[in-house]
């Protein structure tokens, strides 16, 4: 029996076993793939042509993504190209939508589908680094026959998810190898640098989105981290990226309700002078009332209209905040 012959036998093996998913995760995208998507392993046909309509429609989507990402691209591919890798960015259903790769490697990238215009979606092509990553939202190595298809089984894909400034899965950055010899033990090398550069790609999407308001590192975190979060000038979270969400217990993705950033990370951050102390005070118990202005007055031991006066006193919306 050939090689490729075997790996069909194995994963055929695996997605008719009904304990499998349960032991490994692996298996769960096989099975994701044969059951799920309807996939052949055996498919041995050429990568489809690229679908450059889909991809130019989604480039002009993705611009402010890919002005961004596209300095840590090049210098992720700088630390990694002479290895035989190529780097891709898909956006959020596993269309490659910008890549580096030598002069050298494009050929061989190319005519597997590694490249702008292909979709690597585990509907598409079953698990696979970028499919899976995107499908299970978190980091992940399809080294060589962990592939589901019989014809991705010569390289290895190690992937990290990227989420956008509201929480939200955005793009899946992988680099790619056909390398023979790419130990499983490089491929975690380069796994930890995939998801370094994800994370600054993040962190650099978190502060362009909000270029106006303080950026606050989560708790722990360190500078290059993507546990952030947005204040603005009166001491409230208008924004928190994906791991300062699961930090602080917040909604996994959506916009935020604002709230007192004291209240997530337990010290006094609000401006000095007393006016504006107060000013943020009494903003912050707006906040924690929902905009309630009855809520918030009791809370500050005020009559309603005591607390209206304040307010106007101080330049405060009624409506502030919601």
């Amino acid at each position: 029996m050939s090689v490729q012959g075997a790996h069909v036998e194995r994963v055929l093996s695996t997605v008719a076993s009904a304990s499998a998913a349960a032991r490994s995760r692996l298996a769960a995208s096989w099975q994701r793939s044969y059951h799920k998507h309807g996939l052949d392993p055996a498919r041995g046909r050429p990568a489809p042509a690229p679908d450059h309509d889909r991809l130019r429609e989604r480039r002009e989507e993705m611009g402010a993504l890919l002005a961004i990402a596209g300095g840590r691209l090049d210098d992720l591919h700088a630390m990694v190209g002479h290895c035989g890798c190529g780097i891709l960015l898909t956006d959020a259903e596993g269309l490659v939508i910008d890549s580096r790769s030598s002069a050298a490697d494009s050929g061989i990238f190319g005519s597997w589908g590694l490249a702008p215009g292909h979709d690597w979606s585990e509907a598409a092509q079953g698990t696979n680094g970028i499919g899976t990553c995107l499908a299970e939202r978190r980091a992940v190595t399809i080294h060589r026959d962990q592939h589901y298809m019989s014809r991705n089984t010569a390289m290895s894909c190690i992937d990290a998810p990227v989420f956008g400034p509201e929480g939200g899965l955005v793009a899946a950055l992988d680099v790619s190898s056909a390398r023979a010899d790419q130990t499983e033990g490089f491929n975690r090398l380069i796994e930890a640098m995939v998801t370094r550069v994800a994370r600054q790609i993040e962190s650099d999407l978190f502060r362009a989105a909000f270029p106006r308001h303080r950026i606050v590192l989560g708790r722990g975190d360190e500078p290059a981290g993507a546990a952030l979060l947005a204040v603005d000038a009166d001491g409230l979270v208008a924004g928190a990226t994906r791991e300062a969400r699961r930090q602080h217990g917040l909604a996994v993705e959506g916009a935020l309700r604002p709230m007192p950033l004291v209240d997530l990370m337990g010290q006094d951050s609000g401006p000095a002078g007393l006016d504006q102390a107060e000013r943020a005070e009494v903003i912050c118990a707006l906040a924690r009332a929902g905009g309630n202005v009855s809520e918030a007055a009791r809370a500050l031991g005020l009559g309603r209209a005591t607390m209206y006066r304040r307010m106007k006193r101080l330049g405060i919306e009624e409506h502030r905040p919601v």
